[in-house]
């Protein structure tokens, strides 16, 4: 335990009971975490296969492992679980299928397979935001941990009971399907664990020690798997900052930290206040903030860096103006001090405040990566293409197989596809092969049943192909014998939009190469696990993003732009009174900054057509002024200031022209 500091230290030796680590912005709760598996299997206090650490991404997961093996030498880290909580569910489910009244080989439905399924259910002709009204409080019930019949009885409106009813056929037709959504991996090993206290005694012998990180970030249904898997012994150690608690729009539950401390009165709490990131004088001006939320446990962040340059406040004419003097400051630093692109960071309340920043970068030759577009491998046709290969590779893959026959579209409808579900587990078959049984064929409409007959035929051909060939080859093979690529020409209006959705497909078969032989099956399996963050991750580029994005992160130089009323904080948040959350999310944009923090607003927008007046955010009156250098607070010094940066601007426009 080298190098840790005390509070760090004793929640790495608190392993006799339930704890709590309040782990401020910057704090080193990763180390924490590491150290902790590492002293609970060096101790002999549980062997690794009984230790599970639970994180929210599959890329914390993976850099957590990377971490334990490289603190934890040879084969003691053998049998050790560091996962998702639905990763985790996943495996609960896997065991346990039979008493969730699943066979063998069940499919993930993902978001898109979801809502296939309740757009069928819904009326015909259904809007687009109604069926996100009816995903969203699905979503929302199974996320508390209510089946269809709870939904039901706990319906208040009208609204709410159509729902809990959508939710009832919706997961009847799951269950002809053989499959469950992401929410159910939470809600019914959580079900299943509260009925059956021989399986939770089993579970809590499987599990003997649980780690949870990011447990401000728990929705409540994630909350009572905790629980149920830790017992009254609380044998756990929940990992969480309630000031970084930013996903309420999600499901997440800030108020499961107290929570803990009601259901284990022996919880001892432990918090991280040294900070390892920030100047002091950013932390002087975070702690401030942060003072104006209730806590039941103040936490004062405090750091061993210098104070640093005070914070930057500025007041710009409208946004244009305020993406011109944010790109031409990044432009003067990264000169002045030769720092690279990668140093900066530019964060925002929504994705659409980007635009003017990105016209503000072009003109500069700045280089720059905008996070939050749509994943590469969320894209459709790259999906379509994995859920082919995933059937190619398996036949059992019902989830794959109801994409794959549907891309592209053939006469083989919704009813077609649950009738046949229904002769596949009558048959006690996956429904690829009853899609191939002449008899299960002869009870379908004839022109359906042309059309799997087709469809098999295809599969058949490729799965011979995937015998010869590599997968990235296969890739490309794929996309003209499945008839995506026509499908795709046929849909795109220009040449040059199908020219690009070609070449997702081209990219995709690049990710293929040099997969070893490992078959397609298994290198599309690890692509599922894959999210925008872990593929294609910026380099050399400032970064443009929004601030629920930059949680985790930090960078030397820090812009936050939009600080207005209705902006930040939302004018939802405004009009509801509630503010603690976007307070909040300030705090979290402040904490990213290492060095130089810059907040900007702007005095007015267009708004269809007409100019309107903003007023700065309230937040920035809740900053303490002495941390603070707002424009025109010191005339000399701004003068010096701007006749830096027009001389770094004139030599910029020389080099350009000399260029």
């Amino acid at each position: 335990m080298h190098g840790l500091n005390p509070p760090q230290r004793a929640a790495v030796m608190h392993c006799e009971g339930p704890l709590l680590v309040l782990a401020g912005a910057g704090s080193g709760k990763t180390r924490v975490i590491v150290e902790k598996i590492a002293h609970l299997i060096s101790s002999g206090r549980f062997p690794a296969r009984r230790i599970a650490a639970i994180t929210f991404t599959n890329k914390s997961a993976r850099e957590m492992k990377e971490r334990v093996a490289k603190r934890i030498r040879g084969d003691a880290a053998e049998g050790l679980t560091i996962c998702t909580f639905h990763a985790l569910g996943l495996r609960f489910l896997q065991i346990e299928h039979a008493r969730a009244g699943l066979r063998r080989g069940f499919s993930v439905f993902d978001s898109d397979d979801s809502a296939a399924q309740i757009k069928d259910l819904l009326p015909p002709g259904s809007k687009p935001d109604v069926l996100d009204n009816a995903r969203n409080l699905i979503s929302r019930a199974k996320n508390a941990g209510l089946s269809p019949a709870e939904a039901l009885a706990a319906a208040g409106s009208p609204r709410e009971m159509e729902a809990a009813l959508l939710y009832e056929r919706y997961q009847a037709r799951l269950s002809t399907f053989n499959a469950v959504d992401f929410d159910d991996l939470i809600r019914l090993p959580v079900q299943l664990l509260e009925a059956d206290e021989e399986l939770r005694l089993g579970w809590r012998e499987r599990i003997g020690y649980l780690l949870v990180d990011e447990c401000q970030d728990t929705n409540d249904a994630q909350y009572r798997l905790l629980k149920a898997l830790a017992g009254e012994k609380g044998l756990f150690t929940c990992v969480g900052d309630d000031d970084q608690s930013i996903y309420a729009w999600r499901g997440a539950n800030p108020e499961n930290l107290l929570q803990l401390g009601r259901d284990y009165p022996a919880l001892e709490i432990v918090k991280l206040e040294q900070n390892y990131r920030c100047s002091n004088r950013v932390l002087r001006a975070a702690n401030a903030l942060i003072a104006h939320n209730f806590h039941e446990h103040p936490k004062t962040l405090w750091s061993d860096q210098p104070d640093g340059e005070r914070i930057r406040v500025w007041e710009c004419r409208d946004n244009a103006h305020e993406a011109e003097k944010v790109a031409s400051e990044i432009h003067f630093i990264a000169q002045k001090h030769a720092a690279p692109w990668s140093d900066f960071c530019i964060l925002f309340r929504g994705n659409h405040q980007s635009r003017p920043l990105e016209k503000a970068m072009q003109l500069l030759r700045i280089p720059y990566h905008l996070s939050g577009g749509t994943a590469f491998l969320e894209r459709q046709e790259v999906k379509d293409t994995l859920a082919w290969l995933r059937l190619i590779a398996n036949p059992d893959d019902d989830a794959a197989f109801l994409r794959a026959v549907q891309a592209p579209k053939r006469e083989v409808g919704a009813t077609t596809l649950a009738r046949l579900a229904e002769l596949a587990h009558g048959a006690h078959m996956p429904m690829s092969r009853a899609a191939e049984s002449v008899g299960a064929l002869k009870q379908l409409a004839p022109r359906a049943a042309n059309a799997l007959d087709g469809f098999v035929g295809v599969v058949r051909a490729l799965r011979a192909d995937a015998q010869r060939l590599s997968p990235a080859e296969l890739v490309r093979v794929l996309g003209e014998k499945s008839g995506m690529l026509a499908s795709i020409r046929a849909q795109c209006k220009d040449e040059a939009s199908f020219q690009r959705r070609r070449e997702n497909l081209e990219e995709l078969a690049g990710w293929f190469e040099g997969g070893k032989g490992s078959g397609p099956g298994e290198l599309a399996a690890q692509l599922a696990l894959l999210s925008h963050a872990d593929k294609g991750e910026a380099g050399n580029q400032v970064r443009l993003m929004s601030m629920h994005g930059a949680k985790g992160l930090e960078f030397r130089y820090v812009f936050i732009i939009g600080c207005e009323d209705g902006t930040l904080p939302h004018e939802m948040a405004l009009e509801e009174g509630s503010l603690d959350e976007e307070r909040r999310l300030l705090y979290v944009g402040i904490t990213r900054a290492k060095e130089q923090l810059w907040l900007s607003h702007s005095r007015e927008a267009s708004r269809w057509g007409d100019k309107m007046r903003l007023k700065p955010s309230r937040f920035l009156d809740e900053l303490p002024p002495a941390e603070l250098q707002r424009d025109g607070a010191d005339p000399a010094a701004d003068a010096v200031r701007k006749q830096e940066r027009a001389s770094a601007g004139f030599a910029a426009i020389k080099a350009l022209l000399e260029g």
